[in-house]
């Protein structure tokens, strides 16, 4: 009589984990063949060890002459320091302009019986940049100290060197894909299947499908801008600079597919 009733108790239970499971599983949407896109994302970073600086000089008076000799003469001198002070430093000069100045206050208007008198440069605005790139962010504070006792300091920009730059792409490829596989096993379990039983059909790493939206390219480099005056004394102190760190981004799509 016991055994009857133990095995009635057990034919109850079967029945009801039976029915509960087939209750689940009517409820639950069949997940088998579904498509699912994945975004993922990684991010490298690491301190900037390159440096763009431009510098710049300008001249102005009443001979055009004059001003380009000014020019033309500062420039090569303060060519020659950068170089002295950085000689793996590479240099372009670039953005040579001549600009007349007009007085400020229009002349007198006159007859209407006159053509209008045609404005007279009252002086001429003479200028050129130098470009300089350079990895010695240790000597950078005193070239351009040196520098600045005949050029201006027009801007600096840090970022990453393209050698360094190729190398983190390895780490924030790898990065990237890693969160991809993450996203994968966490979508799987909350869908109630096995992280084993995706199949990824379709990776993306241009992010250009209409699903990924704009793709993250690498973080604008740290800009620093700056205007300077040279300075009339002999020295120049040296200016402070904080490099900082650049950030490497990264976006891909990936197509999962579930058996």
């Amino acid at each position: 009589m016991k055994l009857s009733k133990s095995l009635v108790a057990a034919a109850l239970v079967l029945a009801f984990q039976a029915q509960v499971q087939a209750q689940t599983q009517a409820a639950a949407p069949a997940t088998t063949g579904t498509l699912v896109v994945v975004p993922a994302f990684g991010e490298v970073k690491h301190a900037n060890d390159q440096a763009t600086m431009m510098f710049a000089v300008e001249e102005h008076d009443k001979d055009k002459a004059a001003a380009a000799a000014r020019v033309n003469r500062k420039m090569k001198e303060g060519t020659d320091i950068v170089r002295r002070a950085d000689p793996q430093a590479e240099l372009k000069t670039m953005g040579y302009y001549t600009y007349p100045v007009y007085p400020e206050v229009p002349p007198m208007p006159q007859p209407a019986t006159r053509a209008p008198a045609k404005p007279v440069p009252i002086a001429w605005r003479v200028g050129q940049y130098l470009e300089v790139k350079t990895k010695n962010l240790a000597a950078l504070p005193k070239t351009a100290a040196a520098a600045q006792k005949v050029l201006q300091i027009n801007g600096v920009n840090f970022g990453l060197s393209p050698e360094l730059e190729k190398r983190l792409d390895d780490q924030r490829i790898a990065a990237t894909y890693r969160n991809l596989n993450e996203r994968i096993v966490s979508i799987a379990r909350a869908m109630g299947r096995q992280p084993q039983e995706a199949v990824l059909d379709t990776v993306d790493f241009e992010g250009s499908g209409n699903y990924a939206g704009d793709a993250q390219a690498a973080a604008a480099p740290q800009m620093m801008r700056m205007s300077a005056k040279r300075e009339m004394a002999d020295e120049v102190p040296e200016p402070s600079f904080e490099p900082g760190e650049t950030t490497l981004q990264m976006r891909l799509v990936g197509k999962v597919r579930f058996k």
